[in-house]
């Protein structure tokens, strides 16, 4: 499973501040903490992994560029850099654009063992996930991978779907119901079929 560790807010903050005042350790320290959470978010929504490469780099040109006119953000750098990936996603290929199940087992627990009874058990559970996801919406997807996949806050996230927490409340509601429904359907399948 991936572990995403994320710099705390005040931290954020000084280095934002920092790389406003033109310090290259700053930029660094930024493009360190956040290509892999940026990364995996789009390749999530990206079939093409090198696609989602250079889709990441450029939400750091984008932020290299906000310094330089001097229209970065001055607080929420996790936010600012999350809704411009998911810009440039919606710009690359639109806005319905639905979760990539091919990534799924990258964010998928590894299992140590190699016994092949659970390594089958492994490849079902993926597919079982990859077959639930399927039945989510494109919001309802993105909201789960923020919320969860991302660990943002509910603000956060709001901020970046550009929705009021209210309604990504409801959402993220509507997502692990139709989650729940769709694995119990599955579970169903599986038992009668």
């Amino acid at each position: 499973m991936i572990l995403i560790v994320l710099p705390d807010i005040p931290a954020e903050d000084r280095l934002l501040a920092q790389a406003r005042q033109g310090s290259q350790d700053a930029m660094m320290q930024i493009y360190e903490s956040y290509f892999s959470p940026i990364y995996n978010f789009i390749r999530l929504r990206v079939d093409d992994q090198h696609m989602a490469e250079d889709l990441a780099s450029e939400v750091f040109i984008k932020l290299m560029s906000a310094f330089r006119s001097h229209t970065a953000p001055h607080h929420s750098l996790r936010g600012w850099l999350f809704r411009v990936a998911r810009n440039i996603i919606h710009d690359h290929y639109g806005r319905a654009r639905q979760l990539t199940t091919e990534a799924l087992e990258e964010w998928m627990p590894e299992s140590p063992d190699n016994d092949p009874e659970v390594q089958f058990m492994r490849a079902l559970d993926i597919e079982r996930t990859r077959h639930a996801l399927r039945t989510l919406s494109a919001e309802q997807q993105e909201v789960l991978i923020l919320r969860f996949g991302q660990m943002l806050s509910l603000e956060e996230t709001a901020d970046i779907m550009g929705k009021k927490v209210g309604a990504v409340k409801s959402l993220q509601f509507r997502a692990i119901n139709a989650l729940r429904q769709a694995f119990g359907e599955l579970r169903m399948e599986t038992e009668n079929g």
